[in-house]
């Protein structure tokens, strides 16, 4: 790696720094004895400053010394002890013991992703205690865990978006080698462990590459002011900063996967898009059998970065606002988009990847929004019902269970497992767990104040908090309690409430398992139709592997309503309600039900699937 510290020996480092706009800049090296040590450092033409010291090692604090006495820490940190502002530690990236050679990793159409904070995912709020859960989730028929951004962050808590330094996994979870014991104990039980990373801003506290390199322009504008710079005179060591953050993460702590979050917001205006370049670097890397999967989030709804080898999926938010709105009758915000006919939005999400391909969008005050998505296969699409955003932006952070009817429920949670685009579940989803999950973070004074007032004026546009008394209501991210009350309850989890919802989840999960996933195998894009029916009926049917044709029959609304002859044929695999057929043909659907059904072309098998609750 070009940057950092690197172990040249056991008893010397090499530091190297990208500091073009340093005009003196010093190494700080503690010794043995306690007392840091003054070094100067190289320069070239460049910018880049080098080291390299004898007498250090793993273990060894250092920082760089600005020519004002500012004391900062390596941006490329495998390791910040004291948090943000103190000093790095050398950490030797061969000395964990991986127990892994064999695991190469599980094809994406197999996926079925747990998004976790691993903060709150256990009271112990570690990697260590995190560990301790991989057999209820390899129970569970989890295939890949996704943990929410672990890069350091000021504080002791934080959802990981204000991460400052992206190299070092926060020492308020543990160590290097407990972050890469838990991946190794992951593999263990055949599952796959991704990252969400972001490269479209650092955190307001704790970064200050401004100081000494380019690394942020006015050229282009975002939501946490100057952008990166991924595209200017000097930006390719700005390109190669995040690249290498990339393969860090995937070789270091052989992580199969990253989720990069709200691409939408990286300017880029380069002939090549820094997102394809990380993309070929990634794939050029991992090339040799091994599966590494790139995941986006992207909120223009871009189709042109997936497939075609570059990324393996998007996070569909328009499956999850169209479900949402179906199942809750929200219209606020940007369920307005959805709420004219909730069905037909799922309809086109579930058989043609986005609701959005170009067509205006109300919420954005008329503006188009999307690319054409059918020729991409549903493999390209996660779904999902609840996430980190869809949970936590809202004023109270409840879960979907609280919103919505239990058969409306449990249609959505059919809907969403046995579909054929992988499924992404959020922690505590599968037991219904009661607890809240809000938005929390661990600020100091000024900045405390301006993220708690930024929080409730978010809010200010809805009616519910349209007056002052209303918004005080809304949790203080700072408070410690607002993160405490989102820790995971696991004690739900034997209840009997919980275990009927857990079970629910692991019989249709194994199902798709046993039938969806072996069916996957190269299906194309432009393999599903939907029609609707009735008021609120949705029928969606998919030509998979072999010519097999797995369908759909759905009914979003409370109303009983009839679908066409045929519709749905073929053996029953999951139902909602006892009955999904009637004697001349048209399939009677009660209000709040979904049934799927499989059409095998090869056996012509009309066994039993799995019906009923």
């Amino acid at each position: 790696m070009p940057f950092g510290a690197q172990l040249l020996s056991p008893d010397k480092v090499r530091f190297r720094l990208w500091a073009p706009k340093a005009r003196e800049l010093r190494l700080l090296v503690a010794g043995r004895d306690g007392e840091a040590r003054r070094l100067p450092m190289m320069a070239d033409a460049q910018g880049w400053r080098e080291a390299v010291v004898d007498g250090a090692g793993a273990g060894t604090r250092y920082a760089f010394l600005l020519e004002d006495g500012l004391q900062v820490p390596d941006p490329a940190t495998r390791f910040q002890p004291d948090d943000v502002h103190g000093p790095s530690e050398v950490i030797d990236p061969a000395a964990y013991d991986w127990q892994d050679a064999a695991w190469r990793g599980r094809p994406w159409r197999e996926a079925v992703l747990y998004e976790t904070h691993i903060g709150a995912f256990t009271p112990g709020g570690t990697f260590a205690a995190a560990a301790e859960k991989l057999d209820h989730l390899a129970a569970l028929g989890v295939t890949a865990i996704e943990l929410m951004p672990v890069a350091d962050f000021p504080g002791r808590r934080n959802w990981g978006y204000d991460g400052a330094l992206p190299f070092a996994p926060d020492s308020a979870y543990g160590r290097p080698e407990e972050l890469k014991k838990l991946v190794d104990q992951a593999h263990a039980r055949g599952l796959m462990v991704f990252l969400d990373v972001v490269y479209n801003h650092f955190g307001p506290d704790g970064n200050y590459l401004g100081l000494y390199a380019p690394f942020f322009t006015e050229r282009h504008a975002t939501p946490w002011g100057a952008a990166i710079d991924f595209d200017g005179p000097a930006s390719g060591a700005v390109r190669e900063f995040f690249v290498q953050n990339a393969l860090f993460w995937l070789e270091e702590y052989h992580m199969d996967g990253l989720r990069l979050d709200a691409v939408d917001t990286i300017a880029d205006d380069s002939p090549k898009h820094i997102l394809y370049e990380l993309a070929e670097r990634v794939r050029a890397q991992s090339a040799g059998g091994r599966h590494v999967h790139l995941v986006l989030e992207n909120d223009r709804n871009e189709a042109r970065y997936l497939g075609d080898s570059r990324y393996d999926a998007q996070w569909n938010d328009d499956f999850h606002h169209a479900l949402h709105c179906a199942v809750t009758g929200e219209r606020n915000g940007y369920y307005a988009d959805y709420a004219g006919d909730a069905a037909a939005h799922l309809g086109r999400t579930l058989t043609s990847g986005f609701a959005y391909q170009g067509e205006p969008s109300p919420f954005r005050g008329g503006r188009r929004r999307g690319e054409p998505s059918g020729r991409l296969p549903p493999t390209a699409f996660v779904g999902f019902i609840q996430n980190h955003d869809q949970v936590g932006n809202r004023a109270f952070g409840e879960r979907i269970h609280a919103l919505a009817a239990a058969d409306a429920l449990h249609a959505a949670i059919a809907i969403l497992l046995l579909a054929p685009s992988p499924p992404l579940l959020f922690m505590g989803e599968e037991w219904r767990c009661d607890r809240p999950f809000l938005y929390f973070c661990d600020f100091a004074d000024a900045l405390a104040d301006a993220v708690r007032e930024g929080r409730r004026s978010e809010f200010a546009r809805l009616d519910a908090f349209r007056d002052e008394a209303a918004r005080a209501r809304i949790p203080d991210p700072n408070d410690i309690e607002t993160f405490r009350a989102s820790v995971l309850d696991w004690s739900q989890l034997e209840l009997p409430d919980g275990r009927a919802c857990c079970g629910l989840y692991r019989r249709l999960l194994a199902l798709r398992r046993r039938e969806i996933v072996p069916r996957l195998d190269g299906v194309a894009g432009d393999s599903g139709t939907f029609e609707r029916f009735g008021e609120r009926g949705l029928h969606c049917r998919w030509t998979l592997a072999g010519g097999d044709a797995l369908s759909l029959l759905a009914n979003l609304g409370a109303a009983p309503c009839r679908a066409a002859a045929g519709a749905g044929r073929g053996r029953t695999l999951y139902a909602t309600h006892a009955r999904c057929g009637e004697p001349d043909g048209h399939a009677m659907l009660p209000g709040w039900s979904a049934a799927w059904s499989l059409d095998d072309a090869r056996s012509g098998d009309a066994g039993p699937g799995q019906g009923g609750r």
